[in-house]
């Protein structure tokens, strides 16, 4: 069978009403022990940190949050995200230096690696490659909301910071980030509560790593 027909898409996974184990034991006590690695990527606004912090303490493992980074070195410049987004595009060790620390993380294993370029960073190491997707309105309301900014302010910024992120990964890495087929899972977030979205996701990836540990066999 193709590794095509293994990925799947999950958009709200409403039927899903059962968490599938990792052998038998608790998952998150097996997961740690088998060195796992999962990336959670996605657009901005698609709740990639709130997802991936809620999906590492479900199965024991850290989180690397790579976007947490980006913005601390843009804060160390006393730049915007979309100014420190273009001081970036001309700067090509900003994205080196991330990658670097992103890498180096997930080499250490039992982690979630939280970021853009995470799963083509990782793509043959990865054990699950999720992405996290929603409406551009519900994307655009949730950053208004995270940045007290209006909606328009929202959507310029992000549209404009999406557009040179786009470029620069072009670019640098010949990656084309709308290029969904890398990716194992494919979530909706804005289709049902937080708390609903997060045990969608934890449950879709446990069943992934149920169903990858069962062909590995």
């Amino acid at each position: 069978m193709s590794e095509r027909r293994h990925r799947q898409d999950f958009i709200g996974m409403t039927h899903l009403t059962q968490v599938t184990p990792v052998k038998g034991k608790r998952t998150g006590e097996n997961v740690a022990k088998k060195g796992i690695i999962i990336t959670v990527s996605g657009p901005h606004g698609t709740g990639k940190s709130t997802y991936a912090r809620a999906l590492a303490k479900a199965l024991g493992l850290r989180h690397v949050c790579a976007g947490e980074l980006f913005r601390e070195l843009a804060r160390e410049k006393t730049l915007t995200l979309e100014a420190f987004s273009k001081y970036a595009a001309n700067n090509p060790e900003v994205d080196k230096l991330i990658d670097e620390r992103t890498r180096e993380e997930a080499m250490t294993r039992d982690v979630v690696i939280d970021a853009q370029l995470g799963a083509w960073l990782l793509k043959n190491d990865a054990d699950v490659k999720l992405l996290l997707v929603a409406s551009d309105a519900i994307r655009f309301k949730r950053i208004a909301g995270r940045d007290r900014v209006s909606f328009e302010t929202a959507k310029r910024e992000t549209l404009a910071r999406e557009q040179i992120q786009r470029d620069r990964y072009m670019k640098y890495y010949g990656i084309d980030v709308t290029d969904q087929s890398i990716y194992d899972l494919r979530i909706d977030t804005g289709l049902q509560s937080i708390d609903k979205t997060k045990m969608t996701i934890i449950e879709a990836v446990r069943r992934a790593l149920s169903n990858r540990e069962s062909r590995n066999q």
